[in-house]
């Protein structure tokens, strides 16, 4: 059939010129459903049993969107749904319309899809579509094309509804490509003068927004107040979230009582299936508002940004699956950041490669921030490229030190002037020696013991004298003090300081000459302090020990020499030290350390164990918090409005319920009243035939503490140390490593008169404020290393197929449970689908807590079973998948993998 459309068109010159343009209208373009017997169609696209399950359509049906809902949800992928790839409205004689005069090209789209819709209802009212009960629904928003459909007789649904039961089915593409519409999907921003009223009259209070890493549709909010009056406020549902971006400075509302939830318990991730935000927030709040009141915390909602925290993110492009499309979402590293919409041509070059991207905006009817390409950082996967990458997301300076840094560094070759000596007591004849792990070579301190002509100890304390080679203010100064901290990675370190200094001038390396500071205590056999005194020194170490090294000297009853002597000696006050510190309610936890062997050639990790204490590294330990302690005393004593302590605040109550639980669970009771309390606690919790219960319970009281932090004595009245159990405490024994140290070095030179003071060091402010950065960078690197630590244990595993292995569990969710691996020091997550069809029954009990899976029923610390596989289906995300073994619970239970033999392990360079 041919069709014919005549205008008329001006030219350049001036004339008119008449155009006929012909349509070629066809009579073979099949409607592509199984249930047709008509058509002669070779194969078909639109399911028989085309049905999703929905409240909404419980029928077969399939989907007819209009123009609207297919540009802004993208749903062509779907095989229930008529459009653009299955249809061609315009070349079929059937189906085919002109444009009416006055008629908008909106409105003509929307008429032919009506009348496609209405034709395909009609062409399937066979025998066999009417046996199926098969229907056509049209999906739009539009409320004139419902009110022309309805007068049609055409049945239809909004899309809003339709989604809903759409989302499963959505494809990556129709995610990255969601567009935003003019529909508003946030409530607006208040003006920043409103929120400084609310704030001033108590209606609104100001916070630090902190994204949920385990789900995308909570966060909380913390609001600093005066000591106990600190408050976290949970804040669920993406209207709530309204926008906010982890680490804004935001305003929030709380909502009425009855509106509060409770903490989620659900591992919910924004895997790319783009949701219908209002039915989210009511998905969500049903779920939490099945807990029982006591668990209900203040919840409240976004209502206006303070500040904003935004930084130049790394991740990865997922390149559009339109044609020849500009725009495409970029899926940060961070899973606490939203994805980010951004417009490129450069995607086909981007695809599998890590870059940077910065947020310009977030409008209020956009599910996700614009953004815009910063730079590419190199391939997704290439180990320098992902170090590059945890890097910059923990915020950790790594660039090379700058010729400014340089120059200040001491010229070469260096040795200790007789100037050097003046303010300096010569400690070479003593037998000093440094005790460490092994490989280490940025060497802070050493240490020694003799016993006097009175019958009692000398024990010292040599630290590596730093502050005598950075100069306040100057360059190398500044770099130090904004690094805060040496970052240690697997297989790479990160200094604070240039190596010269921190691997050779300022290390204490065994025969050779080197300036220490040096904490010096006379003893009695008790470990009881008569005298302290603090000096300026230079010291020569007999001798760089490894722990192995040092404990197999003091094993060894045949070693007799000097530094065996002076270990011995150490070692036995240690024990004394110790024990005491227990009795005074120090608290002895426990944490999974593990070390990689690297290989020397590829710097892979050949081996993974979890690091072994001996007693040599608790006789360190105890010397160091022992001079630690005597220093702060001493600072604070002199400078008691700007001495730089550390504190480590008691965790509120609420922190220890899952430890009282998981006792309780096993019959046992935690007394969490003091510090002493919970330790003596810890100390009788025991259960017969179960010997690492205690291990386990110590982890678990880890994570209940609170994290310890720097401050300026004149900022805070509260200056205890839970952990430890001290009065008073700071860092003095690694100024190689921590910035801190510098500082509290030069508070004590001045102290005892070795040095001059300077204004900075005096003024409390500037001290409170170089306290936040450190705090942040000492955190900032813990990040950074277990990030370092993952993505090791990720090579490690790569091409090791599936492992059988003996794990407990540490925690239970609601779909979920969390499982630690004692031999690889690892955890993961074995999920339990309790979703749909196929779905495993789950009953979940916050009050115990225990998971019941089918007819089993998970308690913490529960001895399972597991298969660990790395799963690298998700480049940017690769994670350890862990499926239950043991028990055995049928259709839940993963078959034993068979055992492979591993291969030879290669020799480890000595």
């Amino acid at each position: 059939m041919l069709k014919s459309k005549t205008f008329v068109k001006k030219t350049r010159s001036g004339g008119v010129m008449k155009i006929v343009r012909e349509h070629y209208l066809r009579d073979d373009i099949w409607c592509g459903s199984e249930v047709c017997s008509e058509c002669k169609q070779e194969s078909t696209v639109l399911q028989r049993d085309a049905c999703i399950e929905s409240n909404l359509c419980p029928f077969p049906h399939y989907l007819v969107p209009d123009t609207n809902v297919v540009l802004h949800q993208v749903m062509s992928t779907i095989t229930a749904v008529v459009g653009p790839l299955t249809f061609d409205l315009n070349e079929n004689g059937e189906t085919f319309i002109e444009r009416e005069p006055g008629e908008s090209a909106n409105d003509r789209n929307d008429r032919a899809i009506r009348v496609a819709a209405k034709w395909y209802s009609q062409h399937l009212k066979t025998p066999e579509a009417e046996a199926e009960g098969l229907r056509v629904v049209l999906i739009t928003n539009d409320q004139g094309n419902k009110a022309k459909a309805e007068e049609s007789g055409l049945l239809y649904q909004e899309s809003k509804s339709v989604l809903l039961i759409l989302h499963p089915l959505l494809s990556c593409a129709a995610v990255q490509n969601e567009i935003s519409s003019s529909k508003v999907l946030f409530p607006e921003h208040l003006p920043l003068s409103r929120i400084q009223a609310g704030i001033k009259s108590g209606t609104f209070l100001q916070g630090t927004f902190r994204a949920s890493r385990d789900n995308y549709l909570e966060a909380t909010v913390f609001v600093q107040g005066e000591g106990e009056d600190s408050t976290e406020i949970i804040l669920q549902g993406l209207q709530n979230l309204n926008r906010a971006v982890h680490q804004d400075v935001v305003a929030v509302q709380l909502l009425p009582r009855d509106q509060w939830v409770a903490p989620s318990s659900v591992v919910l991730q924004d895997d790319g299936v783009p949701k219908d935000d209002e039915t989210n927030e009511e998905e969500d709040g049903r779920r939490k508002r099945i807990c029982v009141e006591e668990h209900m915390k203040p919840t409240g909602k976004v209502v206006g940004i303070i500040k904003r925290n935004w930084r130049p993110f790394c991740g990865m492009l997922n390149v559009s699956q339109i044609k020849e499309s500009t725009r495409h979402l970029f899926t940060p590293a961070d899973r606490r950041i939203p994805r980010i919409r951004i417009e490129t041509r450069q995607a086909s070059t981007l695809a599998g490669q890590r870059i940077m991207v910065a947020i310009d905006g977030w409008p209020k009817h956009s599910r996700y921030p614009n953004g815009h390409f910063v730079r590419s950082l190199g391939s997704a996967g290439d180990k320098e490229t992902e170090t590059e990458v945890l890097l910059l997301e923990h915020d950790v300076p790594h660039q090379a030190f700058s010729q400014a840094v340089l120059s200040f560094l001491p010229k070469m070759p260096w040795t200790i002037t007789p100037e050097d000596m003046v303010k300096r007591e010569d400690l070479r004849q003593l037998t000093v020696c440094s005790v460490d792990p092994p490989g280490c070579t940025d060497i802070d301190d050493a240490l020694h013991c003799r016993e006097l002509d009175n019958g009692n100890f000398e024990v010292g304390v040599h630290i590596a004298d730093v502050s005598h080679f950075i100069r306040p203010g100057n360059a190398l100064d500044k770099e130090a003090a904004n690094r805060g901290t040496t970052v240690y990675l697997c297989g790479r370190r990160i200094d604070m300081v240039p190596e010269l200094l921190s691997s050779n001038l300022c290390s204490l390396r065994s025969n050779v000459e080197r300036m220490a500071f040096s904490c010096i205590w006379e003893m009695n056999h008790n470990a009881e302090i008569l005298k302290t005194r603090f000096t300026k020194s230079v010291i020569n170490s007999k001798a760089s020990l490894t722990y192995a090294e040092a404990q197999m000297r003091i094993d060894d009853t045949s070693m007799n020499d000097d530094i065996t002597k002076s270990l011995r000696g150490l070692n036995k006050l240690a024990k004394i030290l110790k024990r005491r510190r227990i009795e005074n309610g120090a608290l002895t936890l426990s944490s999974l350390e593990v070390r990689f062997h690297i290989d020397s050639e590829t710097h892979d990790p050949i081996d993974l164990q979890t690091k072994e204490l001996m007693e040599t590294n608790s006789m360190v330990e105890e010397f160091m918090l022992l001079a630690n302690i005597s220093v702060a005393q001493k600072i604070y004593d002199e400078f008691s409005e700007c001495a730089l302590l550390r504190k480590h605040p008691a965790p509120p109550p609420s922190n220890y319920d899952i430890l009282i639980k998981a006792a309780k669970s096993k019959g046992l009771e935690i007394h969490t009243d003091s510090a002493k309390a919970l330790a003596d606690s810890l100390d009788v919790a025991k259960v017969d035939g179960f010997s690492y219960f205690n291990t386990l319970l110590r982890i678990l009281a880890t994570r209940c503490m609170m994290q310890a932090v720097y401050f300026c004595s004149g900022m805070d009245s509260d200056f205890h140390h839970y952990g430890l159990a001290s009065s008073i405490y700071t860092h003095f024994t690694s100024p190689i490593r921590r910035y801190s140290d510098i500082i509290v070095h030069r508070l004590l030179a001045v102290a005892i008169g070795a040095d001059s003071t300077y204004p900075d060091l005096m003024d409390k402010h500037k001290q409170s404020a170089l306290c936040n950065n450190l705090n942040y960078r000492h955190k900032m690197a813990q990040y950074a290393q277990r990030a370092s630590v993952a993505f090791h244990t990720q090579l490690f595993f790569k091409n090791r197929g599936i492992l059988n292995e003996e794990g407990f569990i540490l925690f239970v969710r609601k779909n979920a449970i969390i499982v630690l691996i004692p031999k690889f020091g690892l955890e993961g997550t074995v999920f339990f689908d309790g979703k749909g069809k196929t779905g495993v029954n789950l009953r979940f009990d916050e009050e115990v807590p225990s998971l019941t899976v089918e007819q089993h029923t998970f308690h913490m610390f529960d001895k399972v079973n597991v298969t660990i596989s790395l799963d690298d289906s998700n480049i940017q995300h690769q994670k350890i998948r862990m499926a239950l073994l043991e028990p055995v619970i049928p259709g839940v239970s993963v078959p034993a993998p068979e055992v492979e033999p591993q291969p030879k392990k290669p020799k480890l360079d000595r």
